[in-house]
């Protein structure tokens, strides 16, 4: 199974590409390079979630999971001029491209950071505990269900105890039987809309979380 996208150092040779996001309300053009996920464009997940979301809290922290080359973290940036967004990674070439992204399209109110796989800072810098006001994320499926399930653990608790995460997932990799999980760790889920194949579920902490 194809993990490069998680590693913190991928090893695909580099090939820097430009794609486009163009939603309604922002236009974003965005650089790209191999060994990330979708360097080609921007995929159908991401811009699925960023088309059905609700719009995010006007103020506060907001945080983007798996932020990739950074689309969901800058438009949640741009959607809330007056919060505060972080996006985080594993991997370093795309943490260095979400933030020259960030300063290519003008975006100040955006932050991107390193991880390790297990959630902690990877680099110098501010904790990243939370609590976070709203989580957007499109998780890496792919990467096998301990992986996940202990990326999302991780995240979600982290949520402050009114923010909401919004997940896109596929559903035929697993979104329903994702929802039953997270519900079962104390994560009620909601499915908040189907399209394309993708479920968005919206989820909070709940009284166990």
């Amino acid at each position: 199974m194809a993990q490069h996208y998680f590693d913190s150092d991928p090893g695909a040779p580099s090939r820097p590409a430009t794609v486009a996001l163009v939603l309604p309300d922002l236009h974003l053009r965005l650089g790209t390079d191999r060994g990330m996920f979708s360097p080609d464009r921007v995929d159908l997940g991401t811009r699925v979630l960023l088309e059905s979301v609700p719009a995010p809290p006007r103020t506060g922290r907001l945080l983007d999971v798996g932020c990739g080359y950074g689309p969901i973290a800058l438009a949640l940036a741009r959607r809330a001029p007056g919060a505060s967004v972080t996006g985080v990674d594993v991997n370093a070439r795309a943490v260095r491209l979400a933030r020259a992204n960030a300063e290519a399209n003008g975006v100040s109110n955006a932050e991107f950071r390193l991880i390790a796989a297990d959630g902690a800072p990877a680099e110098p810098g501010p904790g990243l505990d939370g609590p976070f006001d709203a989580i957007w994320s499109n998780p890496p499926i792919r990467v096998g269900k301990p992986v996940l399930h202990g990326l999302l653990r991780t995240w979600l608790g982290r949520l402050s105890d009114e923010g909401a995460a919004h997940l896109v997932v596929q559903r035929n990799l697993g979104a329903d039987s994702l929802q039953r999980w997270l519900a079962a760790e104390g994560f009620p889920a909601e499915r908040a809309a189907s399209r394309a194949g993708f479920r968005i579920l919206r989820v909070t902490r709940g009284i166990n979380g």
